[in-house]
């Protein structure tokens, strides 16, 4: 997955200047995209154990 950047502009002119990225958020996922890559990785190789060894609350 490639970085993903999210972009808000505020509204008014073009003449604020400065002003104008008051508005702006930005998002990073590059940490996010690399943990699920993790995890990917190892139910590739261990999926048939994860899910033996899997027991969830309660016994179900």
């Amino acid at each position: 997955m490639a970085q993903e950047h999210i972009t808000k502009h505020s509204g008014g002119s073009e003449d604020d200047g400065d002003a104008q990225d008051a508005g702006q958020v930005t998002v990073n996922t590059a940490g996010t995209d690399d943990l699920l890559d993790e995890i990917d990785s190892l139910l590739d190789n261990n999926a048939e154990e994860f899910v033996r060894s899997y027991v969830q609350k309660g016994g179900q």
